[in-house]
C-alpha cells in the first residue's frame, strides 16, 4: 500500500516538474513581453493555455499570441460599466452575489430578457462581465460557473447562430480553462434545434462542461446541487433563494469594480477622467477614470 502511494506521489512530482518545464518552454517561445501583455501572462495563465492545447507548446503559443493580439485591439480591460450598462438593464447577464461550492464566481444568464439589438454591444457587455467575474475570483480559484435560465426564451429572442458562434469562440480561444461548468436550466424543447447547430462550434473540452438540467430529471438536478448550495441557488434554478436583479445597485457595484480593475492593470497613475454614470439613467454620478490606450 505504501509502495502504491509512493509511486503515485512520485508520478505527481514528475507531472508537476514536466508541467513547470512546459511553462518555461512556452514563456521562452513567446519571447520578451511588456506592459499589459507581461501582466497578463502569469505562470497560471500559461498553464491554462497549455491545458487547453493538451500541453502542446507550439499550439499553446499560437493560441496565446492570438489572444494577446485580440486583447491589444479589443482592450477588454478598458471596458467600463457605463459603456455597457444599457445592456444590463434587464439583468440578462450579471454576476451573482453567491459562489458555488468551490468558491467560483457565478454568472447568471437569462437570454429571455434580451433588451437590445446590437450584437457587437451584446458581446462587449459579456466580455466586460467575464473580465469582472475573473476580477472577483478568490486567490485559490481560476474558474467561473454559468447558470443559464431559459424562462421566456423563444427563437425570436435567441441570438443569431453567428453571434452564438462568436461567443463560443471568444470563450474557448481567449478565456481558456476559465469556464468550469455551465448549467442550462430547463430549456424548452424548441431549443434543441438551436443546440444541434451551436454544439458543433464547441471543442470537446467545452462541450463536456455544458450540462442540461430538467426539474423532473433527478440525476441532472442532483448534479447541479453538487455544485451549489440549495440555500444560495435562486428559485429560478430550483433552489430556495429569492433573488431580484437591481440594476441600480448592480451598477454601483460595477463602478466600484471598475476602480479595482484600473488599479490592477495600472491605470491609476495616468488616467483620463470622463464623466461617468452608474447606469443608463439621466442621473449623473461621480466621474470614473479611464486609462489611455496601451503603448
Amino acid at each position: 500500500m505504501f509502495s502504491r502511494w509512493s509511486n503515485s506521489h512520485h508520478n505527481k512530482e514528475n507531472d508537476s516538474l514536466q508541467q513547470e518545464s512546459k511553462i518555461k518552454e512556452l514563456r521562452a517561445a513567446i519571447g520578451p513581453l511588456s506592459g499589459r501583455s507581461l501582466k497578463y501572462c502569469t505562470d497560471a495563465c500559461l498553464r491554462r493555455y497549455l491545458e487547453a492545447r493538451n500541453w502542446n507548446a507550439d499550439k499553446s503559443k499560437k493560441m496565446l499570441e492570438e489572444t494577446l493580439k485580440w486583447r491589444s485591439t479589443y482592450k477588454p480591460e478598458e471596458i467600463r460599466w457605463h459603456e455597457v450598462a444599457v445592456e444590463g438593464e434587464t439583468g440578462k447577464v450579471y454576476r451573482a452575489s453567491f459562489h458555488d461550492r468551490h468558491g467560483r464566481t457565478v454568472l447568471i444568464l437569462r437570454p429571455g430578457k434580451q433588451n437590445t439589438t446590437s450584437l457587437d454591444n451584446q458581446l462587449r457587455h459579456l466580455v466586460y462581465l467575464i473580465e469582472n467575474a475573473i476580477l472577483n475570483l478568490p486567490e485559490t480559484q481560476e474558474q467561473m460557473a454559468w447558470l443559464i435560465d431559459f424562462t421566456g426564451w423563444t427563437l425570436s429572442t435567441s441570438v443569431p447562430i453567428k453571434s452564438a458562434r462568436d461567443t463560443i469562440n471568444l470563450l474557448q480561444n481567449h478565456y481558456p480553462e476559465r469556464l468550469a461548468i455551465a448549467f442550462l436550466y430547463n430549456p424548452p424543447r424548441i431549443f434543441e434545434a438551436f443546440w444541434k447547430i451551436v454544439k458543433y462550434f464547441m471543442d470537446a473540452k467545452t462541450f463536456q462542461k455544458v450540462k442540461f438540467v430538467y426539474p423532473k430529471n433527478t440525476e441532472s438536478v442532483e448534479l447541479m446541487r453538487s455544485y451549489f448550495d440549495e440555500e444560495n441557488l435562486p428559485t429560478e434554478f430550483g433552489g430556495k433563494a429569492v433573488l431580484e436583479y437591481n440594476h441600480e445597485e448592480f451598477s454601483k457595484q460595477m463602478s466600484q469594480d471598475d476602480i479595482k480593475s484600473a488599479n490592477l492593470w495600472g491605470f491609476d497613475d495616468k488616467l483620463q477622467c470622463i464623466g461617468n454614470r452608474h447606469s443608463g439613467s439621466d442621473v449623473a454620478l461621480e466621474p470614473v477614470c479611464l486609462a489611455p490606450s496601451a503603448s
